[in-house]
């Protein structure tokens, strides 16, 4: 049976072993589980100089292995498929020291709700920090370094957390989302800046500003009940500065280190698969710290690796999550990420992931995009991955004349390049997110390049991630601050002035922008040609762009009209796709028109059902 290492990590409540053990990682594990062998990473005070033995029914210890700081002990454990729930008692002794320590194996629960992403899937991109303040009670934590809340302030913490997301849960389901994809939950216990969640001081607890496990388990049981899935933001590339293992290092290769000290990267993804590549230029991306307060993690080293994979399973296992978003992507270790997606595999066949590639190019985007179809000898495993390509593609092709290669061109030579990878229906589609300004405000506040631009979201093929707020025209640039595009979403605080979580309280041009995307989406849900259909894309014409989506039962013609005049549908030209179809039906308005006689506005894109 293929062998998977782990390691543990549980914090201890007891002042008798405070001294001896500190953390053990992650918490518990079950039996059952399809890799029966697990490690175990222990951490405390001269816990290395420990002897250690397990006498437990159908639990094998394997090896124990003391690294270079006497702090750590790692201890390999092979579970027997038959071995029965209960708490293993870890037995360690040095000289006349001994002590036991207990360790639980959990029976695993059955899951109620399937896990996965497909491209039926529109999943809404929140900040937990800045969405809604549900509990006012854990706003600061005396405990945590960070002592400040203040709304008024981009870069600090405004209070926003679990709660306040439950609660709005049915808000969130009734603009046609099926799943949501917080920016990370657990703690970031660092001085300053920590609402983000990028900078982790603890993988195995949810941030107490937020929550709790139970909360977080609340979270995810609500979203079950009513259809939406859960996908967790989870980081490979690095921690916090104030992360405990950072304080206390296993070994030096735990992270890369630099003798001249702070080195940040080139944040040049291209180097990667660069056969030009200078090694100097490869070692500042693959080694350099993302900031200064996020040491670079070291994934070539066996031990860390496995903590990670271990980490992520323990999620999965625990809370039923339903699919991961995986940060900074390309900056990890490439063999790394393919072992990491062959033990995710292994272990939950077909769970849904995908990476945030951002990089300019449908060449680099291709290389880390799994099973693609590229002579580079690399298989990154990714099924999907964030399509940057396509949102620039979108957002520069919408502010410029039609032209040979500008314009909707952009698009359609962008998907004409589809080949290169492998299943682009798990590809991620997105208009704006957490890190780029708002698309709203990209196009300079104009309305029907906004709506153009949602209906082409909607119909193209992959899946769709929206970003808060956007549904009611929340808009700001990223530059010079990234708070600009991640504010506090109106009435998600007790104080706020004005509620737009209820629909009464839009303005015409948001309730009129609302209830576009939300009839989209909820139609798309039920739409096979949007969800598993094909896609068939006409080279655009005089600044219209015609695709159809369709299945051998559901033919949807999509129209984008960026010209100056009325256009008028060409039956001969579409013949492959319309010939049979009698009847267009408009999915917004729901109104039917003789396609013979079908005309699309200057400056609008609609979407039509052929009978």
């Amino acid at each position: 049976m293929k062998k998977l290492l782990l390691i543990l990590c549980l914090g201890i409540s007891s002042q008798i072993f405070a001294q001896q053990i500190q953390q053990i990682c992650p918490p518990n594990w079950w039996i059952g589980m399809r890799d029966s062998s697990v490690q175990l990473m222990i951490h405390g005070n001269n816990i290395g100089a420990h002897h250690l033995k397990i006498n437990y029914p159908g639990v094998t210890l394997v090896s124990v292995t003391s690294v270079e700081n006497d702090n750590y002990l790692f201890a390999e454990i092979v579970i027997d498929e038959k071995t029965a729930a209960g708490t293993i008692n870890l037995e360690f002794s040095s000289g006349k020291n001994t002590f036991s320590y207990p360790y639980t194996l959990k029976a695993r629960t059955k899951r109620t709700f399937d896990y996965g992403l497909d491209a039926g899937d529109f999943i809404y991109l929140l900040m937990p920090d800045r969405f809604s303040n549900g509990d006012m009670s854990n706003d600061i934590v005396t405990t945590l370094q960070e002592q400040v809340m203040d709304r008024n302030d981009p870069k600090g913490r405004h209070g926003g957390d679990l709660q306040g997301i439950i609660n709005h849960l049915d808000d969130i389901k009734e603009i046609g989302v099926t799943a949501t994809w917080c920016t990370p939950l657990i703690t970031n216990d660092q001085p300053k800046y920590s609402y983000h969640g990028y900078a982790a001081t603890n993988h195995y607890e949810i941030d107490p500003r937020y929550g709790n496990s139970d909360l977080y388990k609340m979270y995810v049981d609500e979203s079950h009940k009513r259809d939406l899935k859960v996908v967790m933001d989870i980081v490979h590339n690095h921690v916090g500065s104030e992360h405990w293992f950072i304080k206390d290092l296993p070994m030096k290769d735990w992270i890369h280190q630099w003798d001249t000290g702070f080195v940040r990267s080139n944040y040049r993804t291209s180097v990667k698969l660069d056969p030009y590549a200078s090694e100097y230029d490869q070692k500042k991306m693959n080694e350099g710290w993302f900031d200064q307060h996020m040491p670079d993690l070291n994934q070539d080293n066996v031990f860390l690796s496995q903590y990670i994979i271990q980490n992520n399973i323990w999620w999965i296992e625990n809370y039923h999550i339903d699919g991961f978003r995986l940060d900074t992507y390309p900056y990890s270790d490439l063999q790394f990420l393919t072992n990491w997606a062959e033990a995710i595999n292994y272990e939950y066949p077909g769970f849904g992931f995908f990476g945030e590639v951002w990089v300019n190019g449908v060449g680099v985007q291709g290389y880390f995009h799994g099973n693609n179809h590229l002579n580079t000898g690399y298989n990154s495993l990714l099924p999907g991955l964030t399509y940057f390509n396509l949102y620039y593609a979108l957002h520069t092709g919408l502010n410029e004349n039609f032209g040979w290669y500008e314009g909707l061109t952009r698009i359609y030579h962008n998907l004409s390049q589809d080949y290169m990878y492998g299943d682009v229906m798990k590809n991620v589609l997105f208009l704006s997110n957490h890190d780029v300004s708002r698309f709203y405000s990209m196009m300079n506040e104009n309305a029907d390049k906004f709506k153009m631009a949602i209906t082409f979201l909607m119909t193209t093929r992959g899946m769709v991630q929206w970003y808060y707020g956007d549904e009611i025209l929340m808009k700001n640039y990223v530059s010079p601050e990234d708070g600009k595009v991640r504010e506090d979403f109106p009435g998600g605080w007790p104080s706020d002035g004005i509620n737009k979580f209820d629909f009464p309280n839009l303005n015409a041009k948001e309730k009129d922008f609302y209830n576009y995307v939300s009839a989209l989406a909820n139609w798309r849900k039920d739409a096979p040609a949007i969800s598993e259909g094909k896609l068939m894309q006409f080279i655009p014409e005089n600044g219209v762009y015609v695709y159809f989506r369709y299945t051998d039962n559901q033919v949807v013609m999509v129209v984008m009209n960026t010209g100056k005049n009325n256009y008028s549908l060409d039956l001969k030209r579409f013949a492959e796709m319309t010939n049979g179809k009698t009847t267009a039906t408009n999915v917004i308005t729901g109104i039917s028109s003789n396609l013979n006689s079908l005309t699309v506005g200057s400056m609008e894109a609609n979407v039509y059902e052929l009978k």
